[in-house]
């Protein structure tokens, strides 16, 4: 990789926030697409996202913004991904630039939507990305305490391990430690379905489910895990590292999920229509249950838990008797 690499950030979220404010403790510069002009100028006004996780500042003298996704990926060597999986497409459509010789990070925690493939896969067949060029990034990190700067835990995943020390080297800070990994489809399809049982979660805490029970839910949610991964991919992992079991546990229990928010106003009697209305922001869990719901049809993997939140989520059945159900085939 290159020695002094160019660092960009598609995506202007609160995912997309948090990574660049690591990243530009490391490098001067960076570049950074932003989809809104408006939000731009509102930036370099404040020195602050405008829409989200306004608590980070930023010297927005060394950041080149544009809302041209071909210059920001002309000016750069690194782009790191970070825009919601149900945009990433229409984002995608308008790249003309070839990304065959990019160093492209996934931070992205759900699958393409229509394709219903993992981020690096898509990438890989859209655009002909070389697979050890491609990564991702995994772990218990919430964005809110990258903000804050609580100590946090990231997982670089790349084939090539070397490129993911590399990429690892962008993100060690005082308040972020890093791990490589070579399991790169593991970590990105654990990433999308944490999703789906932090949802769980939460919707079991508005049906008034205690601790003891979400310790069971939890349980079994990582032995689903193992169970789907194995069944997909050929890699060896540790679902008891941190890329894997850390991140379910953050998405599951922290305040600043909206996965878990997400599932406790469908456990409140919410709709779905009008519980994504009101948190304003992507609960990637809705879109993740469907993929990996639509995925276990081809391989049959036993997945209570998938199977009772895309009943509730899709099939429209009421949360209540749908997880008193789950309790009997939960162990």
């Amino acid at each position: 990789m290159i020695m002094s690499p160019r660092v960009a950030i598609l995506g202007s979220g609160s995912w997309a926030t948090a990574l660049a404010k690591i990243v530009m403790t490391n490098q001067m510069n960076i570049s950074w697409f932003v989809r809104r002009q408006q939000t731009i100028d509102e930036f370099i006004e404040t020195g602050r996202n405008p829409g989200y996780l306004s608590t980070a500042s930023f010297d927005t003298n060394r950041i080149r913004f544009s809302t041209d996704i071909n210059e920001v990926i002309s000016q750069s060597d690194i782009l790191i991904l970070a825009i919601p999986s149900p945009y990433i497409k229409q984002s995608l459509k308008k790249i003309r630039r070839s990304l065959r010789q990019k160093t492209v990070v996934s931070a992205v925690k759900g699958l393409i939507p229509d394709d219903n493939l993992i981020v690096t896969d898509y990438l890989h067949r859209r655009f002909n990305i070389p697979t050890d060029q491609l990564g991702v990034i995994a772990g218990p990190c919430h964005a809110e305490e990258i903000a804050l700067e609580r100590l946090s835990y990231l997982t670089i995943g790349c084939e090539d391990l070397q490129r993911a020390r590399d990429i690892a080297q962008l993100f060690n800070t005082s308040y972020v430690r890093t791990t490589v990994s070579r399991d790169v489809s593991g970590l990105e399809y654990c990433s999308v379905m944490k999703n789906i049982y932090a949802t769980a979660a939460g919707m079991c805490q508005s049906l008034h489910y205690g601790d003891n029970f979400q310790a069971v839910l939890l349980s079994n949610a990582i032995q689903e895990m193992q169970r789907f991964t194995d069944a997909v991919t050929h890699n060896r992992r540790d679902v008891n590292a941190s890329g894997y079991l850390g991140d379910l546990l953050v998405t599951s229990y922290s305040k600043f999920s909206r996965n878990r928010q997400f599932g406790q106003m469908l456990g409140m009697g919410y709709s779905v229509r009008a519980a994504q209305l009101e948190m304003e922001m992507v609960a990637e869990g809705y879109y993740g249950t469907h993929a990996i719901y639509l995925a276990n049809q081809k391989m049959h993997v036993s997945l209570p838990i998938v199977d009772a939140m895309y009943d509730i989520i899709f099939n429209q059945k009421a949360p209540a008797p749908v997880i008193r159900q789950l309790t009997e085939q939960l162990i």
